[in-house]
């Protein structure tokens, strides 16, 4: 049964794969801001990035998806950042100190730093940035609960006293992006429009939907790794057409790379692809507050209809690994726990001890890239298989944010099963964990759109976050793991593995574990 069905499926994704390069479609047709050669067939210093997803907002204190996340940090930095390996290093400040509690953070900034429209990068303007999110409840907000007090100790230096201990406060000081007060006190209707940081490269302009350009800060305050003059940022949706823009040159940095491509664009000299081990999770959010799936059985039911490594090889062509918890297997303090065995008839058991032999209707919902609605055809087919009928709805980014974000309660929205990726930008079990399951961070408050309840897990979320012990905290986060999994509030899919691809004549641009594209190195050679 499951060979027949793995080569139905390959058949629809093949058919589907065949579509996506034929004819122009209209991100290909705009030729604007394409890389260029001079008369003796030399590159341009610019280059072309193209992604799957379009940015839905370009304030640093406001963003929560990923392609968001990275749109910011291309032009704005924080006091202290990540590494390719997602390891905590001083930026704007250039060192800080931690009280043995973690409680109280220092931080020592650096210098003769301006923001791109030529204010003073200083501890007021830190300030002035931390009381902008903790006063307009932005999504920043969020790593912020616990901050009660911020003292300037003198022009270059700062202090953030907690109310209690936070473990994973430094991981949230390198997500959270210093912005020009000027800019943001002075034009606050238009300023995620026009983003001002201090960054190595400065915006230029954003038509949404076609593309978002940055140009070199040429004052910038440190070695400027980068030859490059201007970059530009394109969203791509069509598989097909991110790889015809990297084989004709048409783009240098293309992401992510079609699995089904991989050995296409590996047989070409001029183009490089890159694996990287990811924090990135895959499932399907499941709205466990509206019924059908308030029941704990019917979500554990839909878990043993579809097929881990089914899904790995239809929608992944076998790049990633089952989702054998709640977070990737690289990320901190990550659990294993037993998978949901593929088993139709114990589905079909579940279903029926549920009261809902005969099945039911539902629909499930997501962006309009090329794997996603691959990856929705193939969880419609494995529900089908114990009499859930399940329509497929692909909406634009922003619509979709705007659809499940909105509504204030779980009885007003109208979602009932999102497919969908999440992973910890912060780089820590917190990230995995606190905006996903804890009864606080339910839509619009955060990312908990399984609007999952269980007070214990919110409990253990608490402590772990107040504990600075670190086995203490392995052992909670298991607790979390453990009691999460087993209830199902997500349709576990997988973990990816992230495939890029760049011209040979690029280097310096790259993806982070957390699925962020890089571009403060770029160099063409």
């Amino acid at each position: 049964m499951l060979v027949m069905l793995l080569m139905t499926l390959a058949l629809v994704l093949a058919a589907c794969n065949s579509n996506e390069g034929n004819g122009e479609t209209e991100e290909n047709s705009n030729e604007g801001n394409n890389v260029e050669s001079d008369a003796d067939g030399e590159s341009s210093d610019s280059i072309t990035v193209a992604i799957e997803q379009d940015f839905i907002s370009l304030d640093p204190h406001d963003v929560g998806d990923t392609v968001s996340i990275f749109g910011t940090r291309s032009m704005y930095e924080g006091l202290v950042g990540f590494d390719k390996n997602m390891e905590i290093q001083p930026v704007l400040a250039e060192d800080y100190e931690v009280n043995e509690n973690s409680t109280e953070f220092t931080f020592k900034l650096r210098e003769n730093v301006t923001f791109h429209d030529g204010e003073p990068f200083n501890a007021e303007a830190v300030k002035a940035n931390f009381e902008r999110i903790m006063n307009e409840e932005l999504r920043s907000n969020r790593n912020l609960q616990y901050l009660e007090n911020i003292e300037i100790l003198g022009d270059y230096e700062i202090k953030f006293t907690l109310s209690q201990p936070f473990s994973a406060m430094l991981n949230k000081f390198a997500m959270i992006l210093m912005a020009s007060p000027e800019a943001f006190s002075n034009n606050p209707d238009d300023f995620a429009l026009n983003p001002v940081g201090t960054g190595a490269f400065k915006f230029q302009e954003w038509k949404q939907g076609d593309s978002m350009v940055v140009a070199k800060n040429e004052d910038y305050w440190g070695d400027l790794g980068t030859n490059v003059q201007q970059v530009t940022f394109r969203p791509v949706p069509e598989n097909g057409s991110r790889v015809a823009m990297l084989q004709t040159g048409e783009a240098d940095f293309i992401y992510p790379v079609p699995h089904n491509n991989v050995e296409e664009l590996e047989s070409d000299e001029n183009i490089v692809i890159e694996e990287t081990p990811s924090t990135i999770a895959r499932y399907v959010s499941i709205n466990t507050k509206k019924e059908p799936f308030d029941d704990v059985k019917v979500r554990q039911a839909m878990n043993h209809a579809v097929d881990q490594e089914a899904f790995l090889a239809v929608v992944k062509s076998g790049y990633g690994e089952p989702l054998s918890s709640t977070m990737s297997s690289k990320t901190q303090h990550y659990a294993e726990q037993e998978l949901y065995e593929a088993n139709i008839e114990k589905a079909k058991e579940l279903m029926a001890e549920a009261g809902y032999e005969d099945g039911f209707s539902a629909e499930i919902w997501g962006n309009t890239a090329s794997e996603t609605n691959t990856g929705m055809q193939f969880v419609q087919q494995q529900l089908a298989q114990i009499g859930i009928d399940l329509e497929v709805r692909s909406m634009e980014e922003a619509t979709l944010s705007d659809s499940i974000y909105t509504p204030e309660t779980a009885e007003e929205t109208d979602l009932q099963m999102w497919y969908v990726s999440w992973s910890p930008s912060s780089g820590d079990a917190d990230g995995a964990t606190r905006s996903l399951f804890h009864n606080e961070f339910s839509p619009p408050e955060g990312a908990n759109t399984a609007y999952y309840d269980n007070q214990q897990v919110s409990d253990w979320i608490d402590e772990a976050n107040q504990t600075g012990d670190v086995e203490e905290q392995k052992e909670i986060y298991a607790q979390i793991q453990e009691t999460v999994y087993s209830e199902a509030p997500w349709i576990f899919l997988g973990s990816d593995t992230i495939l890029s691809g760049y011209s040979s004549s690029l280097e310096g641009v790259y993806v982070l574990p957390d699925g962020s594209v890089s571009i403060r190195n770029a160099n063409l050679k």
